[in-house]
Order: structure tokens, then sequence, then C-alpha cells
């Protein structure tokens, strides 16, 4: 759009009278208007071609003469859309806004019928309502009640699941396998290697984090069954669920997600195909199966990491491997992936619940994504609060 801008002189106020024309016709003239305020005359098409560079002209306009009367001329308008009107209706509501008046002279009688079936006070006051604060006990009661929906949703949820899970077990080949493969190939075999250097990274820092304690009583020599005991039955399996929770909970939120936006999930509805056996079945057993090996890896790269820190502070590599085999036992290890199995199962769950979940808008998916994220995590944590203090009154 080219705007061309015409000879025009000073007035005494400060103001200059401009014209800008477009090149369908349109223009906008400002001149000074009575009693001290300010004229805008429109002619030409008011339409979506044209209403852009006359509509920040027009405002620029108005800010900088700040007048106590707008007077906008329309009599020689000749076409008026969507745009147009917006246009006029901004004018209106600024004015109203800023305290100065605005009268709209010769607009077409079918123009002016639909710029009335606006109302610039309604306007005004929905705008107050939306933006006033919403006080302290109402909002303690929208998240309660939020709260409470979200734990009404989960209960269901969780009981629709187990059904599912039984189902499918009495009836294996019910199972969408090549999509189970498919999901514990991207959860499984794609996240070994970051499960393995985070592992590698944690008994490292974990080694050189207690040697320096354990020096000061000589016994440094125990950094190995201190590392090979906190990895096998806490670190390994936690990691492995919170990469877990960052990397496969949020992608099955966003694919269910994506799918609930584009309708997907109601047309498997209305084929009577059931979602959580089709959609969620597959993703929750494959990371239940995928957790407890990715943790193993995990075990073996920290016990890895460990055992470099103990050969540079001089320590022979037999007397590292005797003292992890003397500290850990086939009790520790059990222990430890059953904790993994858990993860798993509580990370693919709530991934696919908060892909369920997903509301309308642009925002939605990234919405569902981060509180699957967040609570995967959440999860994972209070369910390790729980097997500590399980595994201690039990002795395991």
């Amino acid at each position: 759009m080219i705007a061309k801008v015409f000879d025009c002189q000073w007035i005494d106020w400060g103001f200059m009278a401009i014209k800008v024309a477009t090149k369908s016709e349109a223009s906008l003239t400002a001149q000074p208007g009575p009693g001290g305020g300010l004229l805008l005359e429109f002619s030409g098409r008011l339409d979506s071609a044209n209403v852009g560079d006359l509509w920040h002209k027009a405002i620029k306009t108005v800010d900088r003469a700040s007048p106590g009367l707008l007077t906008i001329e329309a009599g020689a308008v000749d076409y008026c859309d969507g745009c147009g009107l917006g246009l006029l209706f901004e004018l209106q509501l600024r004015g109203q806004r800023l305290g100065y008046n605005v009268e709209i002279k010769g607009l077409a009688a079918e123009f002016q019928r639909l710029l009335d079936m606006f109302d610039v006070e309604a306007f005004r006051e929905g705008q107050i309502a939306k933006s006033r604060r919403i006080h302290v006990a109402e909002e303690i009661g929208h998240a309660t009640a939020g709260f409470c929906r979200d734990i009404g949703d989960q209960t269901a949820y969780v009981g629709e699941l187990c059904a599912a899970l039984i189902g499918t077990l009495i009836r294996p080949w019910r199972l969408r396998w090549k999509d189970f493969f498919w999901i514990a190939e991207q959860a499984g075999a794609n996240a070994a290697p970051i499960a393995a250097l985070l592992g590698f990274l944690f008994g490292l820092i974990m080694a050189y984090s207690s040697a320096m304690p354990l020096r000061q009583f000589g016994v440094e020599v125990y950094v190995a069954d201190l590392a090979a005991i906190a990895l096998v039955r806490v670190i390994g399996p936690f990691i492995t669920a919170i990469v877990l929770a960052g990397r496969t909970g949020s992608a099955f939120a966003a694919e269910l997600g994506t799918m609930k936006i584009n309708e997907e999930l109601d047309a498997m509805t209305t084929m009577r195909l059931d979602p959580i056996h089709f959609l969620v079945v597959p993703r929750v057993l494959a990371t239940t199966i995928v957790t407890p090996l990715l943790a193993v890896i995990t075990n073996i790269a920290g016990i890895v990491g460990a055992g470099v820190v103990l050969l540079s502070l001089g320590f022979p590599l037999v007397t590292y491997t005797q003292h992890v085999e003397s500290a850990i036992d086939t009790g520790d290890v059990l222990a430890g992936l059953f904790k993994a199995v858990v993860y798993g199962t509580l990370v693919g769950a709530v991934g696919c619940l908060r892909g369920l979940q997903t509301s309308n808008g642009a925002s939605a998916v990234g919405i569902s994504t981060t509180r699957a994220v967040v609570t995967g995590i959440v999860l994972v944590v209070v369910a390790e609060g729980i097997f500590a203090v399980l595994y201690h009154y039990l002795g395991i």
C-alpha cells in the first residue's frame, strides 16, 4: 500500500493539516475543527485494503492533537466493511477512554446502522469487568474447585486405565503391538544415550562430593559403597523417571492433545473405538517396560563414573569392584527396579491424561505439555518419599 502526503500548512497551535490517499481512492483529511477541536474527513472505500494505512494515520493524528471534540465527517465514504467500522469504533472508544467527545456525521444509513450495533459504554464496562481483580476468597474457591475436578478426572481415568490394562492382559492379541514396539523404541532406545550420560555424571558428582568428607576419617575407599548403594536403590531409577517425564511424558501429552484439537479422538469415539484402549494402553505399557531397562543403563553408567573418580584418587580397579560387589546384592537391585516400574507407569499415565484433558485454543497443547511434565515430576518425587518410608519400615 502506497500512501501520498499532499501539501499542507502549519496551524498556529502546532498541528498540521494532512491528506492521506491510497490506490483505491480512500483518503483521510485532518484539519482544525470548531471550538479548538479536530475534524477528520474520510472519503472513498473504507475496506480491508485501505484501512491499515488510514488507521495508523488517524490514531497518530488524534493523539498528537489531543482535541476536546473530535468530529468525523464520513459523508464521502462510498463503502465501509468490517475493517472500516472497526476504525470508526476505535475512534469512538478512544474518545470515551481519553475523555473527549466524538461525533460522526454524514455516514450512510446502512453503515451507521451497523456501527450502532456496537455500544461503546457496554464495551468499556465489559473490559473493566474482565480486568477487575478477583477477591482472594474467590481465587481460593476457583483453585479448590479446579483441584477437586482434577482429582475426580484422575480417579475416573485410573479406573478406566486399570480396566483396559486388565482386559489387555486377558486378551493380549487386542493390543496394537506395532504401536507398542514403536513407542518403546521412541521412549526407550532413543532415551538410552541421555540416561547413560546423566547416570555417568551423577556417579562422578556423587563420588567427588562424598570423597572429601570421607577423607577426613580416612575411609574414602567407601565412596564405592556409597555410590553403588545410592545409584542402584535411589538415584538410578529417579534420574530415569525425571528424564522420561521431561522427554516421553511431554511427548505423549503433545500427541494426544493435538489429536484432541484436531477432533481425531471424537472421530474414534464416533466409530466406537475406545481412545484409552487404542492410544493410552500401548503408551503406558511401553513406558512401564522400558523404564527399568533404562534404569539399568543409568546404574551401570553411574557406577562407571564413580569408578573413574576412585581410580583418579589412586585406588586400584580391583578394590573398587570388590567394594561394589559387597555393597549391593540382588535385593537392592530388585528394589530399585521395582521403583522404576512404578515410575514408568506414573509418567506414561500422567502424560496421556494431560493430553486427553487438552482444551481448545492455540496454547492448549503447550499448557497440557507443561502440566504433564510438572505432574509427572511431582508424582515421582512423592512416590520416592513413599518408597523410602516403606523400605525403611519393611527393612528392605
